[in-house]
């Protein structure tokens, strides 16, 4: 896999403050977003490598590690392990160095020894002259987000993602949750000697399109009623998710009535034909721009009332 520059990804220098980082991404994120570029599929791809740019030097611990490691910082923590256990198989020297010339302040070597940094690395990972450790580590992880509408999310459905380079159809089942997470396995970084991958983890971001709200698996809508209707009852149409549907109206229904609508909510995740409900809350309206003889009638209502 070829070597990224994040620095040079995000245009800043390598002494860059966390704040230039954040500033340059911020910068970067509007004019790459997949929203303003829809159709660019190179636009989305830089998109994504500046994402993984900024996950890496905005957070201080992996930022240490790219530093210090470039190329294999994904695998820094295996990569000290497996020198401490080679240290103690040596008797306190590690391998064919001698023991001498690393310092705390990160992996140097004297000039008496032969090899390289590369070297060192490639006789930990079975690729140079030493054998002694052909241990598997499993690739890291991508995160990325996945936005979908509220009405897309209603039903299963595909999408085709661009990973790595690469387009990856995927079926999205319906009910996904804004904030949930899938795993989608060895679509991550690979892994090191011939270890797994890693995998893509896709957070979903859901956006309302629509007048319903959701809470969990069940969905609420306000929906007006005209004063005759709420009075001497009839019916009412009403869109929702999976089509209109008529409702009864019962004679003298109260503003603020609620109604229940069984197993017209959303779709309850992975379980197919399960669904929430739905709630219709009446909002009664009352009539404008009365002629004189609807006030005239209403006037004697009023008397037949008292």
């Amino acid at each position: 896999m070829d070597f990224v520059d994040y620095y040079k990804t995000l245009g800043v220098a390598k002494n860059a403050s966390a704040d230039d980082i954040k500033k340059a991404y911020r910068k970067l994120a509007r004019k790459l977003h997949p929203d303003v570029n829809p159709n660019d599929k190179e636009a989305h791809k830089k998109f994504q490598q500046i994402n993984e740019a900024n996950e890496v030097l905005s957070d201080p611990e992996k930022r240490k590690k790219y530093d210090q490691y470039g190329e294999n910082w994904k695998h820094a923590d295996q990569y000290e392990q497996a020198r401490q256990q080679q240290s103690r198989q040596s008797g306190g020297g590690f391998g064919g160095f001698g023991g001498s010339g690393f310092d705390s302040g990160g992996y140097t070597y004297s000039s008496e020894e032969e090899g390289s940094f590369s070297d060192f690395f490639e006789s930990l990972f079975g690729g140079g002259r030493s054998r002694r450790s052909q241990a598997k580590y499993r690739g890291q992880d991508y995160n990325a987000e996945l936005q979908l509408s509220l009405t897309d999310a209603y039903t299963t459905h595909k999408q085709t993602l661009s990973i790595n380079g690469k387009n990856v159809r995927i079926t999205i089942p319906a009910g996904v949750e804004n904030g949930q997470v899938i795993k989608l396995k060895g679509y991550g970084t690979p892994g090191a000697n011939g270890g797994p991958n890693g995998d893509l983890l896709i957070t979903f971001v859901i956006k309302n399109d629509t007048n319903l709200r959701r809470e969990g698996n069940d969905l609420y809508k306000d929906e007006e009623l005209d004063l005759y209707t709420a009075v001497l009852g009839g019916e009412k149409t009403i869109d929702t998710l999976s089509g209109k549907i008529k409702l009864k109206v019962n004679s003298e229904t109260q503003n603020g009535t609620k109604v229940r609508l069984k197993g017209k909510g959303f779709p309850v995740y992975k379980k197919e034909g399960q669904f929430g409900d739905l709630y219709i809350t009446w909002n009664v309206k009352l009539p404008t721009h009365l002629t004189q003889k609807q006030k005239e009638l209403f006037i004697e209502l009023s008397k037949l009332s008292s």
